[in-house]
């Protein structure tokens, strides 16, 4: 009954919200608009090709993926020593998450990425060695990561949000390591297992099904934060979203039309995340 009385009463903000939007609003709505920015038809290529929002959609889903394989990396090997029992490590892996979690997204964005691609990029010369690859090479390039002039910028993107991600996924790993149980650590010493190869062998294997549930969490929050390197210029969904409002104003229907597609990701790699999820219980039993 109270499932009932709740749904209704959604149903009714719900619609209480659309009539405020029809009528409340002077706003003369033009939907009919918002297909050409997801696709458009490219005459010399004889097919459909990504538009402005669509092409902001596959940099985000790049960046995200990215991200989170290298905020994964990051994440276990501060979170192992985080979990370590000697005191320079526990001492080195509370530092780097007490200073990035204690640090606002936005100042880090600004320093990794005026510190990051002006000192360090430009002499390891990955833009121009993308810019001088063959064609069929900038294309998988630009297909796995960005287009040669962008390169540089969205790499330093992509650090600055592992980096920022890493740091809680370093509390994870800590935490699913120090969940397991201490008989476990003295059954595998009991066998003459070496310190590497209890975490490898013994400890690890346990902990990634305490660990997966909050990293698949951890996955979809990267998502949403990927939002925040528009700052810097690139092109994910929101940057996109923001210069198409610019140029045609059509406020409402870009942003909502942005809302659907960061929520269409994030509820298609829950359902994807817990799968696998799943996937692994069944192994695991």
């Amino acid at each position: 009954m109270l499932d009932i009385i709740l749904g209704a009463a959604i149903l009714a903000a719900g619609c209480y919200l659309f009539y405020r939007m029809k009528v409340g609003l002077t706003y003369n709505w033009k939907w009919e608009a918002v297909p050409q920015f997801l696709f458009r038809y490219d005459a010399t290529l004889e097919r459909w090709v990504p538009a402005i929002l669509m092409q902001g959609f596959l940099t985000t889903l790049r960046l995200s993926i990215w991200a989170t394989v290298l905020a994964t990396i990051i994440g276990t090997a501060m979170g192992l020593l985080r979990a370590g029992k000697g005191l320079f490590q526990r001492l080195l892996g509370g530092a780097y998450v007490e200073l990035i979690r204690n640090l606002p997204p936005l100042v880090l964005i600004f320093i990794f990425y005026f510190f990051v691609s002006d000192q360090f990029l430009p002499p390891l010369g990955l833009e121009q060695w993308a810019r001088d690859s063959s064609e069929s090479s900038q294309k998988v390039i630009s297909f796995f990561f960005a287009p040669p002039p962008l390169l540089n910028p969205f790499i330093s993107a992509l650090i600055t949000l592992s980096i920022f991600e890493g740091a809680y996924v370093t509390e994870i790993v800590r935490a699913g390591i120090q969940s397991i149980e201490r008989g476990q650590w003295e059954a595998s010493a009991a066998l003459g297992f070496a310190k590497w190869q209890q975490m490898a062998y013994v400890i690890l294997p346990q902990a990634v099904r305490r660990i997966l549930p909050p990293l698949a969490g951890q996955f979809i929050s990267t998502i949403k934060d990927s939002a925040i390197v528009s700052v810097i210029s690139i092109q994910e969904l929101t940057y996109q979203g923001m210069a198409l409002m610019a140029s045609t104003y059509l406020t409402f229907e870009v942003w909502i039309t942005i809302a659907g597609m960061y929520l269409i990701l994030t509820l298609l790699c829950s359902l994807a995340l817990e799968q696998v999820e799943l996937f692994w219980r069944r192994r695991t039993i």
